[in-house]
């Protein structure tokens, strides 16, 4: 079984920056490919941003293109998310996943392993 930790959100304004950790515990973060979801209110969760087990493969959401990266430390199972020149559409909570990454990638939810609990992230305008 793997717990995963979200922190790192907060509120900041438009065009900042935040930098999201996810660490895990439990069980072999290296065999999965981990991701990042968000779920604004009223809203689906959608997928954002994943990455696979070795870090040599990422994908995201073109809503985040050319602003969010993707990086993981499999020594400190730890996946990191770094948001750039962020936008008010970006509020949400963010959830770190694990699990295929094709699931990731089309973002099938019900095809996650695991989740964490989600860390929100206001941006205001």
């Amino acid at each position: 079984q793997v717990q995963l930790v979200e922190s790192g959100g907060g509120l900041v304004q438009a065009g900042g920056s935040l930098r999201l950790s996810c660490a895990a515990s439990g069980g072999t973060f290296s065999s999965y490919a981990m991701g990042w979801f968000r779920q604004a209110p009223g809203k689906e969760r959608e997928f954002v941003i994943g990455i696979s087990w070795s870090g040599g493969s990422f994908d995201y959401a073109d809503s985040v293109k050319g602003r969010f990266t993707i990086s993981r430390d499999n020594a400190k199972n730890t996946v990191y998310l770094q948001m750039n020149s962020l936008k008010p559409e970006d509020t949400a909570v963010y959830y770190c996943a694990a699990g295929p990454y094709a699931k990731l990638l089309i973002g099938d939810t019900r095809g996650i392993d695991y989740w964490g609990k989600g860390t929100l992230v206001t941006v205001s305008s």
